[in-house]
């Protein structure tokens, strides 16, 4: 009902014009697609797209598991550390986006602030074309932190003590002990993380739409998501068969890059 109907219709929809308001009009074939293939702007949406979601898997994912390689150091507070750093995942991401958007304030914002206690010039973080994409992939890494944490987390309660306490008798101490022992047994849990925090970078919406509402200055943050959003909804814009198009795209290449992970990455992870 939630899934497979939905995704009938939007093939529907693709191939249909739209009314005024929004309905299903006359078959139009792959009108849509064609259009949308020939129309500079969808690539410029794609390579935004490829953008945004490398700036946030990479470092949500090597971040987090910094993060967790860090935590594992026998220092009093630790355990004060781990739950601040899976905070963010008790956030919605809307709730979130309003934070930052008064971080990023020009006039009365901490990220400014910050820069001009440095001797530093202000910037323009969600007005600047340069920096708007940076700005709210900031924000997208720090709202999948938390969930990426907890995993790591769990893959590293997991590891069983004999095998850690079995490489430090044998000399593995610090950066060898993660190179070599840690990291490749949380293999299946860095592989999950990637395929996941690459469909949700995809997909990312929100934090868009409250920082970067009609894709920012110049389009910079224009995803293929918010695409779709612009053709179908914003703005009194109500081209559902436009839209639809755009969405079919962004399931085939979801598909396509996932089917790609699993032949390439799963190929180097280590089941134990």
């Amino acid at each position: 009902m939630f899934i497979l109907y939905p995704l009938i219709e939007s093939f529907v929809l693709s191939t249909h014009g739209s009314d005024i308001f929004g309905n299903s009009s006359r078959y139009v074939g792959f009108k849509h697609f064609s259009e949308m293939f020939d129309d500079p702007d969808f690539y410029t949406i794609l390579s935004t797209t490829a953008l945004f979601t490398l700036l946030t898997v990479i470092p949500g994912v090597l971040g987090a598991l910094a993060l967790v390689l860090l935590m594992e150091s026998r220092i009093r507070g630790i355990r004060i550390f781990r739950s601040a750093f899976a905070l963010p995942f008790a956030f919605s991401a809307a709730s979130a986006s309003v934070i930052f958007a008064v971080i990023y304030n020009p006039v009365v914002g901490i990220a400014n602030g910050m820069l001009g206690h440095f001797g530093a010039q202000p910037v323009g973080w969600l007005t600047d074309p340069k920096w708007v994409l940076l700005s709210v992939a900031a924000v997208q890494i720090w709202l999948t932190l938390g969930y990426n944490v907890l995993v790591l987390s769990a893959g590293v309660a997991a590891i069983p003590a004999d095998i850690v306490e079995a490489a430090r008798l044998d000399g593995a101490t610090g950066w060898r002990l993660h190179r070599s022992i840690m990291v490749p047994l949380l293999s299946p849990q860095l592989f999950f993380l990637t395929v996941v925090s690459t469909i949700n970078s995809l997909q990312a919406f929100t934090a868009i739409r409250v920082l970067a509402p009609e894709g920012g200055p110049g389009g910079k943050a224009m995803t293929l998501v918010y695409a779709i959003y612009n053709k179908g909804f914003e703005n009194g814009n109500s081209d559902l068969g436009a839209a639809s198009a755009y969405a079919i795209v962004l399931l085939f290449i979801v598909l396509i890059l996932t089917a790609i992970q699993f032949g390439v990455l799963e190929r180097k992870v280590f089941y134990r």
